[in-house]
């Protein structure tokens, strides 16, 4: 704690402007300890200068640019370290979240694991850190019961909480007065929304080539079908859903009825432009949870545990990916169309419980942040 009294907080995961999942996430988790607590907040981020400027916070550490001496003493300055939220704890990618919370361990700073995601963890090395780290944690909660499992399944004992995505908790900003006819979506009939994702260490078994194709087919059958406009929404302009959304559309039949969101927003622009949608197909986990969010009814391609989850919350099935084919998918979607009303009925009666339990992360930080004042 400073001598002015303040808290001092560190989030570190995967933040710098790269998916505006994440970055809601992050918007969440800062509006809620600066709604309670007197703190500071540090930001452990890819892009320093992105941080600050979307989300205000007092400082923002270029985590992934320096070295583990260099990191140390931002971390040790810290009343409380938040490992997470999203889905952080994979092979790939776990050493690099995971370093500043062995930092915070080495240097008696209490460490919570907000809301994450595991899995795939394969590999013994990323196995046996997760299960080393988060055993020593004060507080450990998973946004779906697929992690816990993973979790568990390691040999972690300490308590896992499953609650909910802190993106949950998001609210919608008002968008540019022009921005709907800057997109070229003013006066139209009927939009629907489609969201992609890549392929990666975070998702290794996605066939780019199947999903491609089932995506373009599923295109065509709602233009066709409901005569309406089709919008890719890419939630990692940076990375690559600009290029396989756009891929995506080369495989249509009728492309002249779709298009892809070329304005940057931020989380909660977007919220507020899915809000104009009728109805959505999509991939990414936080596409579906902002349409869930705004009430929009939608049909998803579990490829992850991750989203399997938050359909479970919702009642909502869906066919796997790497089971479903064209004729499959397009008659789930038929289907979800005639009951759109129905869905959005279940949404609005099962989303609060899902936003109590993300609210229940918050409640736990603030608890070790009293344990650590006191």
């Amino acid at each position: 704690m400073t001598g002015k009294g303040r808290l001092q907080v560190g989030i570190s995961g995967s933040y710098g402007g790269l998916n505006l999942g994440d970055e809601a996430i992050l918007q969440c988790i800062v509006a809620q300890l600066r709604e309670s607590a007197p703190v500071e907040i540090t930001v452990f981020t890819r892009d320093p200068e992105d941080t600050l400027r979307r989300h205000r916070v007092e400082r923002a550490i270029a985590a992934r640019q320096l070295g583990r001496d260099e990191v140390a003493p931002e971390v040790a300055r810290l009343d409380l370290l938040i490992i997470g939220g999203g889905g952080i704890l994979f092979d790939a990618d776990a050493r690099v979240y995971l370093r500043e919370a062995v930092i915070a361990q080495e240097a008696g700073v209490p460490v919570m694991l907000y809301a994450v995601g595991a899995g795939p963890l394969r590999e013994p090395a990323a196995q046996a850190l997760v299960r080393d780290t988060l055993n020593r944690a004060a507080a450990i909660t998973v946004r779906d019961r697929h992690s816990q499992r993973v979790l568990e399944e390691l040999g972690v004992e300490r308590e896992i909480l499953v609650t909910a995505d802190p993106a949950l908790l998001l609210k919608p900003e008002a968008l540019p007065p022009d921005a709907l006819k800057r997109e070229g979506l003013a006066g139209r009939k009927r939009l629907i929304g489609v969201s992609v994702r890549e392929p990666g260490p975070a998702a290794p078994d996605i066939d780019e080539e199947v999903y491609h194709a089932l995506l373009a087919n599923a295109a065509d059958f709602i233009v066709d079908r409901y005569d309406a406009d089709v919008v890719f929404v890419p939630m990692e302009r940076q990375v690559r859903d600009l290029q396989h959304s756009h891929a995506v559309i080369a495989r249509m039949l009728l492309p002249q009825r779709a298009s892809v969101l070329k304005g940057d927003y931020g989380a909660g622009r977007m919220l507020s432009l899915i809000g104009h949608l009728e109805f959505a197909l999509g991939m990414r986990l936080h596409f579906l949870l902002f349409a869930a969010l705004q009430n929009v009814p939608f049909v998803a391609l579990p490829y992850a545990g991750k989203v399997s989850g938050f359909l479970e919350a919702l009642r909502i099935d869906a066919p796997p990916l790497q089971l479903v084919n064209p004729g499959r998918l397009v008659a789930h979607i038929d289907r979800s169309w005639d009951r759109r009303r129905s869905l959005q009925t279940r949404i609005g009666r099962l989303l609060p419980a899902l936003q109590e339990r993300a609210r229940e992360n918050h409640r736990i930080a603030l608890r070790l942040l009293a344990e650590r004042r006191a």
